[in-house]
């Protein structure tokens, strides 16, 4: 037996904290963020749990007229701060113009030179989703509550707000588009219209209606095994001391508002709380909703 097939999957947070220290290196890390942009080059910009993979197959789909010939959409839409330590070469050609990349780095922290689609989700909902998302990979599942995980993992991060205070000073900016995963959700067709518009590929009507379809979550949920992390999977799990078994599964239900009935009231109010105290007095909104109408146009 290998020392990988031995590992267990972390049952407290400290424990998966502590391992998830090894998820990345600080010079891959670095190198990402290093990185030499073209002005043609497309960033999707997300916090975690928050439509990246959803955009990923937005933008491959329109550069390729709908192309599913990839293994991981990662691995044809690289994760810009993962890519050195997942051995996927940045520089390397990709399979389509213009160049996509993903990343979790904020507006103040990316590679600047580029194009850049933001999009955002309503707080409560990204880390509901989060919570899924890490529960039977990085901890054994069962063993964590959505309670504890909020409180000691997700909030000090502050992953969501953090990407909703950088993204304002940039909003306007030609080179960002800003969107919400909800609004995505409630128009998709025009999502890619304006997606498409922005990374400059001409939109026939044909090549809308395969993106727009290879985009809804019924396909992606057929496909899933392309929207799965198989590289970080392989390529950081012994680092982690992590079984490589278990799923990265990054398509879910793709539901709005799901966490008002598994999200503990009191998370809730903290999140409410952070919003009031954090947000609201550097961009003026005075509740997620707001930012949604703002950015919707």
């Amino acid at each position: 037996m290998t020392d990988q097939e031995r590992f267990t999957r972390p049952t407290t947070i400290q424990d998966m904290q502590e391992r998830m220290k090894a998820f990345s290196t600080t010079e891959g890390w670095q190198k990402g963020l290093d990185y030499k942009p073209d002005p043609t080059d497309v960033f999707i910009v997300t916090p975690p749990k928050c439509g990246t993979t959803w955009m990923q197959q937005i933008v491959h789909g329109l550069r390729t007229r709908g192309s599913m010939d990839f293994d991981e959409i990662t691995r044809v839409v690289p994760w810009i701060n993962m890519a050195h330590d997942t051995g996927i070469d940045i520089y390397a050609p990709q399979v389509a113009h213009p160049r996509a990349f993903k990343t979790h780095s904020t507006m103040d922290e990316v590679p600047k030179g580029g194009k850049y689609i933001v999009v955002l989700r309503e707080p409560k909902d990204a880390l509901l989703s989060h919570y899924y998302f890490f529960e039977g990979f990085f901890f054994e599942k069962g063993s964590i509550d959505i309670e504890t995980f909020a409180k000691e993992h997700h909030l000090p991060g502050r992953a969501v707000f953090k990407h909703i205070t950088a993204l304002w000073e940039y909003r306007n900016d030609k080179n960002v588009l800003p969107l919400c995963f909800e609004n995505m959700k409630a128009d998709l067709p025009r999502t890619v219209e304006r997606v498409a518009e922005f990374i400059g590929i001409p939109l026939d009507d044909e090549l809308k209606e395969i993106v727009v379809r290879q985009s809804d979550i019924k396909f992606m949920q057929a496909h899933e095994d392309q929207f799965e992390d198989h590289i970080i999977r392989e390529k950081r799990s012994a680092a982690m001391r992590l079984p490589v078994d278990g799923q990265l599964s990054k398509v879910r239900d793709g539901q709005v508002g799901s966490a008002k009935l598994s999200v503990p009231e009191n998370i809730k109010q903290e999140l409410d709380e952070i919003w009031k105290n954090e947000i609201t007095p550097k961009i003026g909104l005075n509740s997620y909703e707001d930012l949604r109408k703002e950015l919707m146009h």
